[in-house]
């Protein structure tokens, strides 16, 4: 399978009345055809706001400083805002995180699908829109879907709203969908049936996904490869088999000691201790140096490089480094 979207040192900085926080710094990672990546870490980690810079959706005081942004050989960060609309929505799409704020509460459903209709399938008549419309609700496993079409967001339960967002997403068939925290507003039920959807519909409609979480069960059940993100940078990125069963970087060891074990009853969990650092002053070195248990001289004054440990897992830790046994 090919790359079909490569990021290449993606820096996004925001202006703030405080200051500059240099919220993406750096980041490199590709997505290949039918593959679903995800992405994860803690929040203010960089992760969102990575995915709007992919978008072009930043707010206002956010730019992208530096860096390239390829989807299918094309370089999205030299699109101007009027080609970007022609790639947001049918090429490239996004589930955000929470589908109340997302949909229009004073739109019926059925309408709101049609309005993504309309921007991008312009030769379509207003019967085939409806048509295609009921087909999506369908398609997300929504029953009743003629009686659906005309309720309003409200009388939905959060369940059948965030299906409501996904079939709004896939109205095109976009190449690339990505997901933001898709299931944190569901209960664990709802939740294993939204993943349960997605994976579904990638078979069916054969798009890739990046999924954006915190939730490493999440990770466990959907992905085929992870990338961790701590302070705005990527620090770990591997299959699935090799982020769980051989993790690399201290962060993403501690992420996985986060995890509840159903085995381990009456245990304290075991959290990481400290707090994220400061993006509008990053550290010079390692960005979880701070928090790091095996933190070294060299962790807080350089950034370490990325080590390929195997094929296609990598970790920017000095400790991988084939130096580290000579260094206090």
């Amino acid at each position: 399978m090919g790359k079909i979207l490569e990021v290449n040192h993606l820096t996004i900085h925001i202006k703030t009345h405080k200051g500059t926080v240099q919220a993406v710094r750096d980041v490199s990672f590709c997505l290949n055809e039918q593959e679903t990546l995800a992405v994860v870490g803690e929040s203010g980690s960089g992760k969102s706001i990575t995915m709007k810079g992919i978008m072009g959706i930043l707010p206002k005081n956010g730019k992208v400083t530096e860096g390239s942004v390829l989807y299918d050989g094309k370089e999205l960060t030299k699109l101007t805002e009027r080609q970007m609309q022609n790639v947001r929505g049918s090429e490239i799409a996004m589930v955000f995180q929470d589908p109340m704020t997302s949909l229009n509460p004073t739109m019926r459903v059925g309408k709101q699908i049609e309005e993504m209709l309309r921007a991008h399938k312009k030769d379509m008549t207003s019967e085939q829109r409806k048509k295609r419309g009921l087909e999506l609700l369908e398609l997300v496993g929504i029953s009743n879907p003629e009686e659906r079409y005309r309720q309003y967001p409200h009388q939905l339960s959060g369940g059948m709203r965030q299906r409501v967002v996904i079939a709004i997403a896939l109205a095109c068939e976009p190449k690339v969908l990505i997901a933001d925290e898709p299931t944190t507003a569901l209960d664990v039920t709802i939740q294993a049936q939204i993943l349960d959807l997605m994976r579904s519909l990638q078979t069916k409609i054969k798009t890739s996904i990046i999924i954006i979480t915190h939730n490493l069960g999440v990770v466990a059940n959907i992905a085929d490869r992870v990338a961790v993100m701590y302070g705005g940078k990527l620090v770990e990125t591997g299959a699935v088999s090799d982020i769980f069963h051989n993790p690399l970087h201290e962060y993403t060891k501690g992420l996985l000691k986060s995890v509840p074990k159903a085995q381990e009853k009456g245990g304290r969990l075991q959290a990481i201790p400290g707090t994220p650092p400061d993006l509008m002053d990053p550290p010079k070195g390692c960005p979880f140096a701070a928090r790091c248990m095996e933190t070294m001289l060299v962790c807080q004054k350089f950034m370490p490089e990325d080590t390929d440990c195997s094929e296609n897992h990598r970790s920017a830790c000095w400790l991988l480094d084939e130096r580290a046994g000579g260094v206090s």
